[in-house]
């Protein structure tokens, strides 16, 4: 018997960059569909993660001015149970802070 609950799992990411790559691993690797994941900012302003990484890093080691480093991203997603191990492995592969079950 096939456990066919849907469960609904966020994970907190550092960076904006390291939240897109798990999106994008969820969508390629596990064949989720797109409108069943989600990205938002952890606390109410907006944000390009808590800590600078590709695109917020400037030239010659700096960090830009102009990115909104405010705190965490967000990828929730909505998946069957039996999924649920490689969701986990994603998000742990990928570095997220913290994974919560809903």
């Amino acid at each position: 018997m096939s456990d066919d609950r849907t469960l609904t799992i966020r994970a907190n990411f550092e960076t904006r960059e390291a939240a897109d790559l798990a999106v994008e691993h969820l969508l390629q690797k596990l064949g989720i569909s797109r409108p069943n994941v989600f990205v938002q900012p952890a606390a109410t302003a907006n944000t390009s993660g808590s800590k600078a990484s590709g695109g917020d890093a400037a030239h010659g080691g700096g960090t830009r001015d102009d990115a909104l480093l405010a705190g965490d991203v967000v990828v929730s997603v909505d998946i069957a149970a039996s999924q649920l191990p490689k969701v986990n492995r994603i998000f742990g592969d990928l570095g997220a802070m913290r994974v919560l079950r809903d």
